[in-house]
């Protein structure tokens, strides 16, 4: 018996295991069921209480923890990871090999390119001023460059650019934006060192 939902124009590929309860193509307020196509490539992993709405194309070796959301309409790459409670808005576009740990929080029109890296509660915010009348024409998420890594608990406010290959402290505040190949931390987070100058532990 199956005890998982999929709606219609789902793709999925071959040797995918879909756990229990979860939920496939589900489309959004405004469109009607299989108006979008919704692609998963091969070998995915999709545990259970996982919801995934229409319009999403994902690639292969994609993996979600328990309870994942992931809102319509993202372009997501190969090998892939999505942790436990984590949150993924619509319109965004996350490249290959990028893992995000439990309870991570992705806004619309965020960017995370191949190989960054997010650690447990990491939170992205897209609006820099939440009350005013045309917040939602000016949303624009964060651009996480390929090979940064972003510690746990770390908040990275609206339209900002964590650098490639740079590391973010666990508790950061991200208040301006990150350059390529250092050592960012604290609350607002400022530069410290440069990456090469971190030793071996």
């Amino acid at each position: 018996m199956k005890n998982y939902k999929i709606y219609k124009n789902v793709k999925i590929g071959r040797n995918c295991f879909i756990g229990d309860y979860v939920i496939i193509g589900i489309p959004p307020g405004n469109k009607k069921n299989g108006e979008l196509q919704t692609i998963i490539g091969d070998n995915a992993v999709i545990r259970s209480h996982t919801v995934i709405y229409a319009g999403n194309n994902i690639g292969d070796r994609f993996n979600t923890g328990h309870h994942v959301m992931i809102r319509e309409k993202n372009i997501i790459g190969n090998n892939v990871s999505i942790g436990t409670n984590s949150i993924i808005e619509h319109h965004i576009n996350i490249g290959n090999n990028v893992r995000t740990q439990a309870n991570c929080f992705i806004p619309e029109y965020s960017l995370l390119e191949d190989d960054a890296w997010l650690g447990p509660n990491v939170v992205i915010t897209n609006a820099r001023y939440p009350r005013s009348k045309n917040v939602k024409e000016n949303l624009k998420g964060a651009i996480i460059k390929k090979f940064a890594k972003i510690g746990a608990n770390t908040t990275i406010l609206p339209s900002l650019e964590i650098g490639e290959n740079s590391l973010i402290g666990a508790g950061s505040l991200i208040s301006k934006n990150i350059p390529a190949g250092v050592v960012a931390y604290g609350s607002p987070a400022v530069v410290h060192k440069k990456i090469d100058d971190l030793g071996e532990y």
